[in-house]
């Protein structure tokens, strides 16, 4: 054989060794194939053959000899997806950095042992039945920038040290059985997306338990309590806040309205006061609907497209600048039913348009045009005059 022809059979020969998977890592993969099945339509570990190199399966992707990625399941829409119980075996990918379970049947506790995968960049394994505890150990991922364990059937605390993750961007628990309270984030500089409703969470929020790097933060269908005006003031990068159906109290801060926000839901809350912006608000929706605000409607709200502030306490005339919005479809919805109002200066023959919907029942006046109101606005056109005459 001349030197060439020998040169290129070495280098081939290098290039089989390096496909060779990392035994840790062929015998981890093995186990977590054991522990996990196809449901019936699914056909992910069809080709999870071992004789053949694992760095070829669907959803195991490969860096030199070691799995950096794991995901598991088909991703495809409508996808059933797996079966079974994660294996611990899963730690043993020492450089794993991805972790995706897709939809499906999985339940039992989240391992413990995931704590060790040092340099564990994004954890998901949402929409399961994945049951227990939220490990403790997930404080020690210090590279983690995404956590999404969301409709599962978790129980317990949110670990406290979750929130001293360096790196943590996205923190998503919503749609379990979580209780107590929501930790301290004050240390997670990085954070932009908190998710957590849909819960059992209680208990009040600190001034600055949350960071101001926040964008996304939805607390909704908990037991929270307490004021959060002081909380909110400094969360001016946020773009979506949903904290309704909660205990909140106290006042709306003024400020709020004047963040980049598309979304403002703070409905069926303990929300007094009065509502004042001082400039226009161009949120698109604005719900602050069943709470215990008071005083008269802000015309500088007239610019929301979806504006929802009934079943408050708010009195006086609706401003005319609501009556020329709705008037030119600038408002598609416009809900302020069941309110201590007095007048709107409407025609009673103006045409509504079609794609906006207009309630003004059970207020201090006599409605001056019929429209369609949601089914649990009651049937009662007008308050009591007993009623009124207290405000």
């Amino acid at each position: 054989m001349d030197v060439a022809s020998y040169s290129l059979l070495f280098v081939c020969f290098l290039q089989s060794v390096r496909a060779i998977l990392d035994p840790n890592d062929f015998l981890a993969l093995q186990s977590i194939r054991k522990s996990l099945h196809d449901v019936p339509g699914s056909n992910f570990f069809a080709s999870w053959d071992f004789t053949a190199d694992p760095c070829n399966f669907p959803g195991v992707y490969c860096v030199d000899d070691k799995v950096v990625a794991l995901n598991l399941g088909d991703p495809r829409a409508g996808s059933p997806g797996l079966t079974g119980k994660l294996d611990r075996s899963i730690s043993k990918l020492s450089a794993l950095a991805d972790l995706t379970v897709v939809p499906g049947r999985i339940y039992g506790p989240l391992p413990q042992s995931i704590s060790q995968l040092k340099n564990l960049r994004f954890l998901g394994v949402s929409r399961n039945f994945i049951s227990g505890e939220i490990p403790a150990g997930l404080s020690q991922l210090r590279n983690i920038r995404t956590i999404d364990l969301s409709y599962n059937q978790l129980t317990g605390t949110i670990p406290p040290s979750i929130g001293t993750l360096p790196l943590l961007t996205n923190l998503i628990l919503c749609h379990n059985r979580l209780s107590g309270s929501v930790p301290s984030f004050a240390s997670a500089f990085s954070l932009t997306r908190l998710e957590l409703k849909h819960n059992a969470l209680s208990g009040s929020l600190a001034p600055y338990s949350l960071p101001p790097s926040l964008h996304y933060l939805s607390l909704s269908w908990n037991k929270l309590t307490g004021p959060v005006d002081r909380l909110l003031k400094r969360l001016n990068r946020l773009n979506y806040l949903d904290l309704g159906l909660n205990q909140f109290t106290g006042p709306i801060p003024t400020e709020i309205f004047s963040f980049p926000l598309t979304n403002l839901q703070l409905e069926r809350n303990q929300f007094s006061g009065p509502v004042q912006p001082v400039n226009e608000v161009t949120i698109q929706t604005v719900d602050l609907s069943y709470n215990r605000l008071s005083g008269q409607v802000s015309p500088m709200l007239a610019n929301v497209q979806n504006l929802y502030l009934n079943n408050n306490w708010f009195t006086g005339q609706v401003p005319g600048s609501f009556v020329e919005r709705l008037l030119a479809a600038g408002i598609q919805i416009l809900y302020l039913q069941h309110n201590f109002l007095t007048g709107i200066a409407i025609s009673p023959t103006a045409e509504i348009p079609v794609s906006s919907t207009l309630c003004l029942q059970y207020n201090c006046m006599v409605p001056p045009v019929q429209t369609a109101c949601p089914f649990n606005a009651g049937k009662r056109k007008i308050r009591p005059a007993q009623q009124c005459n207290r405000r």
